[in-house]
């Protein structure tokens, strides 16, 4: 039975001849990652379409526009800033974030990744609904709830891959790469940026939060095992679909409250 370990054996870490690390070049990887982290360019980019006439806030909830420009541009800045830091210091995006072998091995890969990460949603949700009940504290997604029509699930499917199957596993990507170089290790990057990957979804709920953490502790180790973001933005873009396809047809069959 083919599995994703099958595939191939482990590739070994991307360390394009590293200098000796000064504190200086340390601080460099700290401003970096924190670059990179998504929460300053969301702040910038969110002020920037408010200026521009976007309106957020009132009782219909997330406002679709707003979300779907700020994803879209989101990732667009976090893509440009990766390959910028990665060429200043006359490193290849292609050889950190696609590896050095060939992709369609790691597009096969994150297909098999993807029942995984489904019996880890569904594991941890029933642990959760039976050990801690409370952690469920927001009735209804609310990046769901703007699913109000055909052309509003078609354009999210879109945003879910670039911003989810993307941008996300970029961040990661890169992130646990110059933790591996200056920052105490790839060990420590994939914990910490676990953490914060989960915190950053509290507005769904601290059950979605520890959830979430936990599968990108899950697609961190992945792509750490093979030093490529291909397997797991493929397997993060599959589960963000499915889960869309299983929300709506939840709602339309009546398993859950109509929005």
């Amino acid at each position: 039975m083919i599995t994703p370990g099958s595939l191939d054996e482990p590739v070994q870490p991307y360390h394009p001849a590293l200098p000796v690390r000064t504190p200086a070049a340390r601080a460099l990887s700290v401003l970096e990652v924190l670059a990179c982290s998504g929460f300053p360019t969301q702040l910038l980019i969110g002020g920037l379409l408010l200026a521009v006439g976007f309106r957020v806030g009132g009782d219909t909830g997330l406002p679709f526009g707003f979300v779907v420009a700020l994803s879209v541009l989101d990732t667009a800045a976090i893509l440009l800033l990766v390959i910028l830091f990665l060429r200043l210091r006359g490193e290849r995006a292609a050889d950190v974030l696609l590896g050095r072998g060939s992709v369609w091995p790691e597009v096969r890969r994150g297909v098999l990744y993807v029942p995984l990460v489904f019996a880890v949603v569904v594991a941890l949700g029933a642990l959760v609904q039976a050990l801690a009940p409370w952690l469920h504290n927001v009735p209804q997604n609310p990046l769901q709830a703007m699913l109000t029509s055909p052309w509003r699930i078609a354009v999210f499917a879109v945003v879910v891959v670039l911003a989810g199957g993307v941008r996300e596993e970029v961040q990661r990507a890169f992130i646990l790469h110059r933790f591996d170089q200056d920052l105490g290790g790839a060990r420590v990057g994939v914990v910490l940026f676990s953490v914060v990957f989960g915190l950053g979804h509290l507005a769904q709920g601290r059950d979605a939060a520890l959830i979430t953490g936990t599968l990108g502790l899950l697609w961190g180790v992945f792509y750490l095992r093979r030093r490529s973001m291909v397997g797991p933005a493929v397997s993060h873009s599959l589960f963000n679909l499915i889960e869309i396809g299983l929300y709506q047809y939840a709602s339309r069959a009546g398993l859950i409250p109509p929005m």
